[in-house]
């Protein structure tokens, strides 16, 4: 049932190297019907990786917007019919714009002003439009948002509540980049393989089949991790619990099942609110994934079981070297600190005792080092 997706979302990934975790949420976004946001700097590929997905849809409209502070409503939904005004009608002409779109892209989308914020807000979160007495529901499959950077503004932080997911886009690693530039070279000279395509049907269909997972063998499991987040103090209220289930179940269709199991819960890692949180999360939740010996599982889970002991020991000989330049701002230093309580949690996976007993006296030198000058 699958089949198409999967395709599509191997070659995307094929085109954009180290970004594989960004793919797969996107193609779990897509059948649970929910939206995802983006966070990361310029050119890490958020928009490339978005467009060429929804290029790949065979029979869909697309919509790309980069907002500004200056966006305008008829920028987004369209301007008036002037022949219904003259008649003194208010009705927009949507075409080729956002409500008759069926994959919605938005960059820098906490630019958005007051005089679209309402509107945007019913329509990622009801998949409806409304201008004046005028409504219509939306055909969106699914919509993307991206910025390189939170929100601090409680009214925008509305905005970043209506998408389900989130997920960080970074630099791809340095000892990939001859991958990233010659799959990057293909992808512009237009040499890669045939591009594989997904019609608006099948995926209507996967998002039916999406709403049959039987999720019963979980449910125990994510009320538990439900109440343990809001006791660590990350919000999850009964709407998002709610919503969650559907991304839960995705995860278990992608994977070829009608039945979820432990390792689904891998997307409850990307439910932050605040960059801090991810350590947090992605602690939590390994801690439980764990557990489960059922599968096949999603691959995410898969890879979050297996950690690569020199790959965490590259990191923290960069963050050891990072934390002694004698230049570093106080946020510099915390998102050290955060990087190194990842490793620690990551640390916790290492299967080969001594491998993982050497990494963790290096982690806790690292700390003693950072307490010290602190």
């Amino acid at each position: 049932m699958t089949t198409s997706l999967n395709d599509v979302l191997r070659y995307i990934k094929h085109a954009f190297i180290g970004k594989d975790e960004i793919v797969d949420l996107l193609g779990i976004s897509l059948i649970a019907k929910e939206n995802l946001f983006l966070l990361g700097p310029p050119g890490t590929a958020k928009s490339a990786i978005v467009r060429l997905l929804s290029q790949c849809l065979e029979d869909g409209r697309s919509f790309e917007y980069l907002l500004t502070r200056f966006t305008e409503p008829n920028e987004i939904f369209g301007p008036f019919d002037i022949r219904k005004l003259k008649e003194g009608e208010l009705v927009t002409n949507t075409e080729g714009m956002m409500p008759e779109a069926s994959f919605v892209f938005f960059d820098e989308i906490f630019n958005a002003n007051s005089a679209i914020l309402n509107s945007l807000l019913m329509a990622l979160n009801e998949r409806m439009f409304r201008r004046g007495r005028e409504t219509r529901r939306l055909p969106a499959l699914m919509f993307v948002g991206a910025s390189n950077m939170l929100p601090e503004d409680e009214a925008l932080a509305a905005l970043l509540d209506r998408f389900l997911l989130r997920v960080k886009c970074d630099y791809v690693d340095p000892d990939r980049l001859q991958e990233v530039l010659l799959a990057g070279w293909q992808l512009e000279t237009g040499t890669d393989s045939e591009r594989p395509m997904i019609s608006y049907a099948a995926i209507t269909e996967l998002q039916t089949a999406c709403r049959a997972v039987d999720l019963t063998a979980i449910r125990g499991p994510y009320i538990n991790i439900v109440h343990s987040l809001r006791s660590t103090g990350i919000k999850v209220s009964d709407r998002r619990a709610v919503k969650l289930q559907n991304i839960i179940a995705a995860s278990a269709l992608v994977s070829g099942r009608m039945t979820a199991i432990l390792s689904d819960l891998w997307v409850l890692k990307y439910i932050w609110d605040t960059e801090e949180q991810i350590a947090i999360l992605s602690g939590m939740i390994d801690a439980v994934i764990e557990k489960d010996e059922a599968g096949p599982a999603h691959p995410q889970a898969c890879y979050n079981r297996a950690p690569d002991p020199e790959e965490l020991m590259k990191e923290i000989v960069f963050l050891s070297g990072r934390w002694k330049e004698a230049t570093l701002s106080f946020e510099e230093q915390n998102v050290i600190k955060d990087k190194l309580r990842f490793v620690q949690n990551r640390c916790s996976w290492i299967k080969n005792p001594e491998q993982k007993s050497y990494i963790q006296k290096e982690i806790e030198g690292l700390w003693q080092q950072i307490f010290q000058t602190i």
